[in-house]
This record gives C-alpha cells, structure tokens and sequence, in this order.
C-alpha cells in the first residue's frame, strides 16, 4: 500500500495546526512555515504524478479496513493531475500574500492550509460521504479566507457566500442519505457495482439522490442557474483569496466527472447519465451569462470573476459530452484557465492598491506606478483567458471545438464559443484600455512602488501559462490517457476493491 497518498492530506492538516498552536503570533515565522510545507505538499503531488503515470490506479486504506468498510484514498492520474495544480496555484498564492496580504487579518497561512486538506482530500477520497467531508472543510476555510481583512462589502458577499453553501451542503446530506438508503454503501467503486443492478422500485429515490448530487456539483462549479454566488465572492474577497478560490470551481467540475462518469456512467443500466442532459444546456448559459457580465463590468475584479464563469462554461460543454475527446480537452482547458484566472486576480488586485482611491474601477485615473509592466501583464492575462493565440487557452478551445464535433448541436456551440470568445476580446480591451491607455499623468495620485514577492508570483503563473502551451503536445498525451482512466470504471474497482471480491462486493454478499 503506497503510504505517499494520504500525504496531501496530512501535511497541510499538520502545518495549520502547526502554526495556529505554536506560531500564531509570529507572523515572519508563518510566512517560512507556510512557503515551504506549501512547496513541499507541490513536490509530493509531482511525485505522485509519476506514480500514476503507469496508467494503474492506487488505493490507500485508512487502518488497512478493506473497502467499502473503511476509508479509502484513491490515486490515479485525475486525482494526480489536480493535486498539482493545486500546489502550483497555492505556492503563487502564499507568495502573493507574504508580501503583506497577510497582516489585514488573522490566520492567513492556518486557513489556507485548511483549505489545501479539503481541496486535496476532495480529489483524493473514494468515498461519497467523505466528498461531503472533505467539501465542508475546505468551506468552512474559505469562509475565513473570504473575510480575511474585513469591510462592509467583503462581509455582504461573505454573508450570500455561506448562505448558499449551507443550503448546499444540506441537499448534499439529503442526496447522500438517499443513495445510501438505497445502495446500504457510499464508497464509489462499490456503487458502481451495485446501482445497476437496483430495482426499479427503487430507481427513483436514487436518481433523486443522484440529482441532489448534482444541484451540488453544479452550485460549486458555478453551473447557471447557481452561479450567482460567485461574482459578488470572488470580487469582494482579497486576491489572493479570489486566486485560490479558483480551484474550487475546478472541484465542482471534478466531482460530476468523477461521480457521474464512475457511478452512473455508461454502464450504469437504467441510471446510466442521469446528469448528462442537465451539463451541456446549463454549460451554454453559464457561457453566455459569463461573457455579458465580462462586457458589463465596472470593476476589475468583477471583469475577473465573469471571466470565471465564462471559462467554466467553456470547460463543461467539453465534458458534458463524457466522451474522451471531450473530457481530455476539458482536463487541458482546466488547467490553463485556473493559472491564467489566479494570475488575472492576483494582477487585479496590484491595479486595486496602485490607483489609491480610485481603485480597480473602470474609469480613467492617475497613472499607478509600474504601469507599463502591469499593463504589459494584463495584456498577457487577457490574451490567455479570452483564448486568443498563441497561447494555451487558444490551443484549449481548439480541442474543445474539436471534440464537440460529436454533438449534434456542434454547429450551434462553434458559433457560440467563437461568438463569445469576440465579445470577451472586446470586453477586455475596453478594461485595458481604460485601466491603462487613458490614464492621467504620472504625477497624478498615489506611487506606491510594486513589490517584488507579487509580481514574481503573477509572472511565475504566466511563465507556467506559456509552457503549457509549449507543451501541449505532451500535455494532450497525458490528458487523453487521464480522461481514458478516468471514465474506464473497470479499472478503479479493481483497484479499490481487489480482482478477487469486486464481484461479489456488486452482488452485495
């Protein structure tokens, strides 16, 4: 049994113990702690890549309890490719923040590693119920990350934010109470063996469950109609905040492939997709809704959270198609648009403290100091996130309209991302253009100088940007076999199971 899989969970888990018991008021000290069990959790992710490159997936059990009894952990190349961007994202992040970010409030560093055990638990687990876990801390978390440095406006949205995760998590426990009451088990490999052989009697209380399930998936994915929450949080919160909250989108996304791909995929029987023809029409309003509020921003960061959900629109038309074409280009897509998307918020938030009262409205003011470079760096964040060339999110649509080709609908939804893709060019070259070409003197203002620690963080991100584009051969490579394990369900009950008694595990005996 590997021993390195409970490692994402377990160093964050003891670093923010670590540094609210002992270091809670030492704040250079945080900072060191922070950084390097950060870098640290990166590097164990990258070498669990490398163990799962083989294509075989690993389970671990929790006192060596035999699944579905116990609690397990499961890695394969979905889980891995996830776990290292999510390290790449909070390694920029607690950078970012040690340049002072972290003095406008208490537990910056404790929050973040909070954070960091629900996000990598979440992808890791193999359990329904521990997927709710997992959730709650990594909500729970980002609450306090998302009220970190207070303000009237910070605690209204914060307010909308936790509201309607509660509402979320309930429905989660309803939906996970009445598939268990159905199944009599939770753990995913198991379910994929017992949901198609239910019996129709009870076919309905599950495809409710399943439903629930998906309400949930879909609110944390920021899906329309549940996408509102998101603008309001992630413009009102700090960036570095807003930064890390991008991939909890991407765990949302993550839970309906490896849910609705695994349990109720093809082989699912009368259940089979039950989810499938909600993704793609509620994918295609979530990309249209995206790109207006991108057009209709007044504020930086508002333009930024848009853009959000613009791209998740994007990434789950691709994989609500549950095809591997459609899952590698969404996997690809995934990527990109989580380092360009912390890289926008980060920027966002150097042209929030730059332009002194003025802030990161849309309106001409003074020139802030290093205004060229800032603005040569939003250039670059706009060229990724609109997908224009020669950068990785233009490559990343490509092979989503490639793989949509399958749909029926493939005429309409090439004609919407291009459309789309014209109206956010236009969106972001207005805010450029105001932020930076129509600004008044030098004099003008405040000069505050840029700070080396956020800058090195926002060009690490666009640097990683532009070698994923670079890479994009290799990179499809490793997708298309990811979203191949991922949808190959055989092969993750085995793993979980054992060859021997998955079979009989099915049959419930």
């Amino acid at each position: 049994m590997n021993n390195w899989i409970i490692m994402p969970a377990v160093l964050p888990a003891f670093t923010a113990a670590f540094l609210l018991l002992t270091l809670r008021h030492r704040l250079v000290a945080q900072r060191i702690v922070s950084i390097v069990a950060t870098a640290l959790g990166l590097l164990v992710a990258v070498g669990l890549a490398v163990q799962a490159s083989d294509g075989v997936p690993q389970a671990y059990r929790l006192g060596d309890w035999p699944a579905p009894f116990g609690i397990v952990l499961v890695l394969d190349r979905l889980s891995a490719t996830l776990l290292v961007l999510t390290g790449v994202l909070a390694l920029c992040v607690v950078l970012y923040a040690a340049a002072g970010w972290d003095r406008r409030g208490q537990h910056f560093h404790t929050l973040l590693q909070f954070q960091l055990l629900g996000i990598n638990g979440a992808f890791l687990t193999g359990d329904v119920f521990n997927l709710f876990v997992f959730f709650e801390v990594m909500l729970i978390a980002s609450y306090g990350l998302m009220l970190h440095g207070g303000g009237a406006a910070r605690l209204k949205a914060g307010f909308h934010y936790v509201a309607i995760n509660l509402i979320a998590s309930a429905l989660f426990l309803i939906g996970v109470g009445l598939i268990y009451a159905v199944t009599g088990t939770l753990n995913m490999a198991d379910l994929a063996m017992k949901v198609p052989e239910v019996a129709p009697a009870d076919q309905g209380l599950l495809k409710a469950g399943a439903l629930l399930l998906f309400l949930v998936f879909a609110t944390k994915a920021a899906l329309v109609p549940l996408h509102w929450w998101l603008p309001a949080t992630y413009a009102a919160t700090s960036a570095p905040a807003a930064a890390i909250f991008m991939i909890m989108t991407k765990v949302g996304a993550y839970a309906i492939l490896r849910v609705y791909g695994l349990v109720f995929g093809a082989e699912a029987g009368a259940l089979a997709l039950v989810a499938a023809p909600f993704v793609l029409p509620a994918a295609v309003a979530t990309l249209l809704l995206g790109t207006v509020g991108v057009v209709g921003s007044r504020s930086l960061r508002s333009l930024s959270a848009f853009a959000i959900v613009a791209s998740m629109g994007t990434l789950l038309i691709a994989l609500g198609l549950f095809d591997q074409a459609g899952v590698s280009a969404a996997l690809y897509y995934i990527v990109h648009s989580s380092l360009a998307g912390a890289a926008l918020f980060l920027l966002a938030g150097l042209v929030l403290e730059g332009r002194g009262t003025m802030g990161d409205r849309l309106l001409p003011g003074p020139a802030m100091r290093g205004e060229v470079l800032v603005g040569g760096l939003f250039l670059l964040c706009a060229v990724a996130m609109v997908g224009l060339p020669p950068l990785s999110g233009f490559l990343g649509k490509v092979m989503i309209l490639e793989a949509v080709r399958s749909s029926a609908s493939w005429p309409w939804l090439w004609a919407l991302i291009l459309g789309t893709s014209l109206a956010l060019t236009l969106g972001f070259v207005r805010a450029g253009a105001v932020l930076f070409w129509a600004s008044g003197p030098a004099g003008e203002g405040p000069r505050r100088r840029l700070a080396p620690l956020p800058l090195t963080a926002i060009v690490l991100l666009l640097a990683l940007t532009g070698a994923w584009t670079g890479a994009a051969g290799p990179a499809m490579v490793w997708m298309e076999g990811t979203a191949r394990q991922a949808l190959d369900r055989a092969a993750y009950v085995e793993a979980v199971l054992g060859p021997t008694n998955h079979r009989s595990a099915g049959r419930g005996e």
